[in-house]
């Protein structure tokens, strides 16, 4: 599960801290980076989770209505979403249960949010749509989840609120990790059950090793990567660069030097990116303008054998 955009974000989050800690030690700071990395696995967990709860309180409204019709002589309610086949075998998920099992914090110590959520759902329209649906499949249920999740769990702050008071290591988590939610419901199948497989928490050895390389390519060759932007950069002030812009850069050229597979371009749009959402309204242009500078001063001195596109546009 945990991706290379993941990795870029903490490793970014992780070397700004590290030059901002007076007592630099790179075993320690590495150690934090693959315990934020670890984090970002515990948030997909928590979110899965969180469908459970709902689910949960669903049938325990379910089960007072029900009541209160058998002892008033009505008709009992619909007990469809209840009993959601989708939300059940995730209930059921022995995967996600040993995760709930170690956690001192769950979703039942949030009655009154998974309360409110619920009561969400059941006024869109997406759950009335389900309820008047005459297609009652397993493939409907998931579905129905698929789609509540992109509505009302995705972007909602309230749940931003409650992760941020659990972890502060999920603040720039949930929106990378909601595409993995979203990926798990699609690949549930009905007949796998309880032993229905989860996103693993690295989807090959070659993840955890790029983590480790980059970040210690970063921080140990740092006077370097930062001697080329100087030599780089005669058309940009670097003096008045804002500190997160060179952290940025100085992941992106240890990123071009330390893997030759990964394309350019691929790089530098990556950490136009980051410059985009952690530094200056200004810093994307430096960092971009910067970096294809350094990549062709790079390939012209024989540092890097990499091709080149001849100027990178794509985030202008």
């Amino acid at each position: 599960m945990i991706n290379r955009e993941i990795i870029r974000i903490k490793i970014v989050q992780l070397t700004y801290a590290y030059y901002q800690n007076g007592n630099k030690n790179i075993e320690t700071a590495e150690k934090e980076l693959f315990f934020s990395l670890s984090k970002a696995y515990d948030l997909y967990n928590q979110l899965l989770a969180l469908i459970v709860a709902v689910t949960k309180e669903a049938r325990r409204r379910h089960d007072v209505l029900v009541a209160r019709a058998r002892r008033e002589g009505t008709a009992e309610p619909s007990q469809k979403f209840a009993f959601n086949r989708f939300a059940l075998q995730l209930e059921d998920n022995k995967q996600l249960n040993e995760f709930v099992s170690t956690q001192k914090h769950t979703w039942a110590d949030e009655p009154e949010f998974v309360g409110r959520l619920l009561n969400q759902i059941e006024q869109s329209q997406i759950f009335k749509d389900y309820m008047e649906s005459r297609d009652d499949s397993y493939d409907a249920d998931r579905e129905l989840w698929r789609k509540l999740y992109k509505a009302l769990i995705q972007d909602n702050a309230d749940i931003d609120a409650i992760l941020e008071e659990q972890s502060l290591y999920w603040n720039d988590d949930k929106e990378v990790v909601d595409t993995f939610v979203l990926k798990t419901i699609k690949r549930f199948e009905e007949g796998n059950g309880a032993n229905q497989e989860l996103l693993p928490e690295y989807d090959t050895q070659e993840e955890q090793d790029y983590a480790r390389r980059l970040f210690r390519a970063t921080i140990m060759n740092d006077d370097e990567y930062q001697r080329l932007m100087s030599e780089a950069s005669r058309n940009w002030d670097f003096s008045r660069l804002a500190f997160m812009d060179i952290i940025i850069m100085q992941i992106a050229i240890a990123e071009m030097l330390t893997f030759p597979s990964i394309p350019v371009n691929v790089t530098i749009n990556e950490y136009i990116e980051l410059a985009k959402c952690y530094s200056t309204p200004r810093s994307s242009a430096y960092v971009n303008g910067m970096l294809d500078a350094i990549a062709h001063y790079l390939v012209e001195t024989g540092r890097m054998m990499k091709q080149l596109k001849t100027k990178n546009n794509d985030n202008e």
